[in-house]
């Protein structure tokens, strides 16, 4: 007789085995079987999915630029505030920090349920409202809002609103949507129909005139086509083209040839003063490292418009370089975070509509915070999640939302096995 007791089966000589029980047999077979996945959460709502779904990384990281935004807007409030008291009554110190509040308690709603749509419908809300705002972007040189000597707002009472803001990232998917379409017909003219409309919003832009935004759409347009497979034949055409389209707009812009003559020869006048590039980089020169403390900043007092477009320099100010160089570091752990997203990704319309979402975030970034470093010349440009502006705010809000919604992925389904995976071979 032998006893096989680790297999649960007992074996006598001259007996036939008999079987083993089910119990026996469930220990025996135990480590051939799969372990058990992680369960799927309880709670099966839209919202809980959604968190499951979400890049958290991303959304948090968006949060953080959003809450540094609060402390720099409640730092340069003071300044709008003290400038604009004389006009519309008095003003609390904190006044624009308080609708900063607002914006944001707008923004972020807008923000949630974009990114809760489906890629399919938020393609399609994309581009119902490109269409709408790209209607209002006409109607600007005609009823638009004279502020500071530029049309670019609409509205009617103390209502207005910055169709441009809004029309940024609408129009960036539905460009990199038609561009999508080349990979199913590569015989659509879709390059020469997306830079006739990027031309045809660069034109109405310059009207207002913003000529800011006009190199935002452009090189955003000029980045998707490269994404979305363009020769380095064409790019090098388009580079010519954008060298080409620089000296007319010098020659015969007025607005941007002063910006130019004033970067390229800083003339101080002594009844004006330094313009608005040069006070911003001795503002934000002055906080050295570590900055004058919070609220203690006495040179963003001279500030044309500390709380907006040179609100980077009243952070360099007041809390120093070192929280520039954090700021500027967020930026950029939003872009490898959104790039790093996009390396498991293959559908080429997601691609190119989620990295065009980044750039144009990354860019005027990078603008504003050169502007204040004195490397660029004066855009007008709001800082992403940190300058105070509800149109800002609300259309970032929605670009973002977009962004989640495309880079939302289903973190069990990489897990099943019933999941087919390209080997790269």
């Amino acid at each position: 007789m032998s006893d096989l007791s680790d297999e649960g089966i007992t074996l006598v000589e001259g007996a036939q085995p008999r079987p083993a029980k089910p119990a026996q047999l469930d220990m025996a077979l135990s480590p051939l079987r799969p372990r058990p996945r992680k369960p799927m959460p309880r709670e099966r709502t839209a919202l809980a999915i959604w968190f499951w779904e979400i890049d958290r990384v991303l959304l948090g990281l968006i949060v953080v630029l959003i809450a540094i935004g609060l402390v720099a807007v409640a730092a340069a409030s003071p300044v709008a505030a003290a400038k604009l008291s004389g006009k519309e009554g008095e003003l609390s110190s904190l006044y624009f920090f308080y609708r900063q509040l607002m914006w944001i308690g707008i923004g972020l709603p807008v923000m949630v349920v974009i990114s809760m749509l489906p890629r399919v419908q938020a393609r399609r809300l994309a581009v119902g409202m490109a269409v709408l705002f790209a209607f209002c972007l006409l109607l600007v040189p005609i009823i638009g809002i004279n502020v500071n000597g530029a049309h670019r707002w609409l509205g009617f009472g103390g209502f207005r609103f910055q169709p441009s803001e809004f029309l940024k990232p609408f129009f960036v998917v539905s460009i990199a949507w038609l561009l999508s379409l080349r990979a199913r017909d590569a015989s659509l003219p879709v390059i020469p129909l997306t830079g006739m409309l990027t031309g045809i919003v660069a034109l109405l832009l310059m009207r207002q005139p913003d000529f800011g935004q006009t190199v935002i759409f452009c090189a955003c347009w000029a980045a998707l086509i490269l994404i979305g497979g363009a020769s380095m034949r064409l790019m090098s055409a388009v580079g010519c083209g954008a060298l080409g389209l620089f000296v007319m707009v010098y020659l015969f812009y007025d607005n941007g040839r002063d910006r130019i003559d004033a970067f390229l020869n800083p003339v101080v006048d002594p009844a004006l003063g330094p313009d608005q590039v040069q006070l911003a980089y001795a503002t934000i020169t002055r906080g050295g490292l570590t900055g004058v403390g919070a609220g203690g900043g006495s040179a963003k007092f001279n500030l044309p418009e500390a709380h907006t477009d040179y609100i980077f320099s009243v952070i360099g100010e007041e809390f120093g370089l070192i929280a520039c160089v954090a700021i500027a570091m967020v930026y950029l752990a939003i872009m490898v975070r959104v790039m790093l997203r996009l390396l498991e990704e293959d559908d080429p319309f997601v691609v190119m509509a989620t990295a065009g979402l980044a750039f144009v975030m990354g860019a005027q970034a990078i603008i504003n915070m050169g502007v204040n470093i004195h490397i660029f010349p004066s855009k007008g440009m709001t800082l992403p999640f940190i300058s105070y502006g509800g149109s800002s705010m609300i259309a970032l809000c929605a670009g973002v939302g977009l962004l989640l919604a495309f880079t939302r992925r289903n973190p069990y389904m990489s897990r099943s096995p019933y999941v087919v995976k390209w080997s790269g071979r």
